[in-house]
């Protein structure tokens, strides 16, 4: 879109005349932001959509939808009364959609600003649980979210794509023997995460898609590839993420307070010492992939920021596989050829 385009884009959303039009840093997708500045009224981000704007980005089995997923899943957390970015207009048949402006503080600037971490975690955690245990107690299939799922051959898929990018394409060279191993184990856990009780899982709750208010409110955004996954997964992204560490008594505080909190909002009591033990597994699954997927967003999509953040995936990586004495072969192997892993 030009620079006309937009301006006209706001001005049709908000009924007011536009000005300075800049382009927002982009992520790993292929949408393009834009702010808008209002010439008298709010600021309005134009979130200019891809050739085909209703296949998701992400890795998944479902069919084409009809419908934007953004916009349909959108109506669903809106429903549950989750805190997401205001559509001014969808005019996604034409090929964007206008956004309430939440400016660019996210809950990683948030930290950087010296806010305290234990109260950002706090509410995110919080939010996530009343968003899990409202979405559990009322489903909706005409949410895109419930026609799909992360299944066995979803895990084994991402954990493929760790051996060919994060593995062999940074140089490693296990033999034969070492792959077969690893992909058995992998098969292994890809069969005890997909048997996992399921249910809405935004895939990607992490630092970045946390937008905080100066009221302290936060604003989840980016949830367009949501899916059926288990409750442990947002945790996952959250409290092991590749842009912000945490401190492990801080990570096991936030997991019992999600329990409880996930338990006041009407979720099942859950075993505290089981649930975190899962947790540690999915933490393997998904951060194993996070580092292969930098690298395939730096080799494919010539896109070499997320490079710098693999280093952190990988440290969540050891830690967990320590945590897990039935994953000693993955940790051996991984050990000799990753040297993140190094013993």
């Amino acid at each position: 879109m030009n620079e006309a385009q937009l301006q006209a884009a706001y001005e049709s959303a908000l009924g007011q005349p536009a000005a300075e039009v800049t382009r927002l840093p982009g992520g790993a997708g292929n949408r393009i932001y834009w702010r808008v500045c209002g010439l008298t009224g709010p600021n309005a981000v134009v979130m200019e959509l891809p050739a085909d704007p209703v296949q998701s980005e992400e890795v998944s089995k479902d069919h084409a939808p009809v419908e934007l997923p953004f916009i349909n899943i959108h109506r669903y957390l809106t429903r549950l009364g989750v805190r997401v970015p205001i559509i001014y207009l969808d005019a996604s048949e034409d090929g964007f959609v206008v956004l309430e402006d939440l400016t660019d503080r996210t809950l990683e600037v948030a930290l950087k600003e010296g806010v305290d971490a234990r109260q950002l975690y706090s509410r995110a955690i919080d939010q996530l649980a009343k968003l899990r245990a409202h979405a559990e107690r009322d489903p909706d299939e005409t949410c895109l979210a419930w026609r799909r799922a992360f299944d066995y051959d979803l895990y084994h898929w991402e954990f493929e794509h760790f051996i060919e990018y994060g593995l062999l394409a940074r140089g490693a060279l296990p033999t034969d023997a070492e792959l077969q191993t690893l992909r058995r184990e992998f098969a292994r856990i890809s069969l005890m995460l997909s048997q996992a009780p399921r249910g809405f899982t935004h895939r990607d709750y992490q630092s970045r898609n946390l937008m905080v208010l100066p009221s302290g409110e936060q604003v989840v955004i980016d949830f367009q590839d949501a899916l059926q996954g288990p409750r442990q997964y947002d945790l996952v992204a959250l409290l092991r993420d590749s842009y912000v560490e945490l401190e492990r008594p801080l990570v096991e505080e936030m997991l019992r307070r999600y329990l409880s909190a996930f338990a006041r909002e009407g979720g099942p009591h859950l075993h505290a010492d089981e649930f975190i033990a899962f947790f540690d597994l999915l933490t393997v699954q998904r951060k194993l992939k996070d580092a292969g997927r930098f690298v395939f967003i730096d080799r494919v999509k010539k896109n070499p920021s997320f490079l710098p953040h693999i280093p952190a995936s990988l440290r969540y990586v050891k830690e967990a596989l320590a945590r897990r004495p039935d994953l000693r072969e993955i940790r051996e192997i991984l050990a000799k050829h990753v040297p993140e892993l190094h013993a």
